[in-house]
């Protein structure tokens, strides 16, 4: 039985993947900790386990700062296949056009 060898991305699909995700990730942060400010009056909470927390208050920051860093993740793998396609003529490793 012939065993495939797993192909290692390209540096530039890489490159631009960390370069999508980095700042992704700093306006997410800054989106959710500002969005909290202007809704709550105070900072969001800095450990939601800690006992001080109230649950609900940990399950609020939770969800909310979930769907913004999962909203973000999406929207920097988008930008980057982009432009990784717009670059390459063709679409970055593991991505089929078309696929659901």
């Amino acid at each position: 039985m012939a065993r495939t060898k797993k192909q290692k991305p390209p540096l530039t699909w890489k490159l631009l993947g960390a370069g999508f995700a980095v700042p992704a990730g700093i306006a997410a942060r800054r989106l959710t900790d500002a969005a909290w400010y202007a809704a709550r009056g105070t900072t969001p909470p800095k450990n939601p386990a800690a006992p001080g927390v109230s649950w609900g208050e940990a399950l609020a920051w939770a969800a909310f700062s979930g769907v913004v860093v999962a909203g973000s993740r999406l929207a920097a793998a988008r930008g980057a296949a982009a432009t990784y396609e717009r670059f390459t003529g063709q679409l970055p490793p593991g991505l089929n056009a078309g696929t659901p």
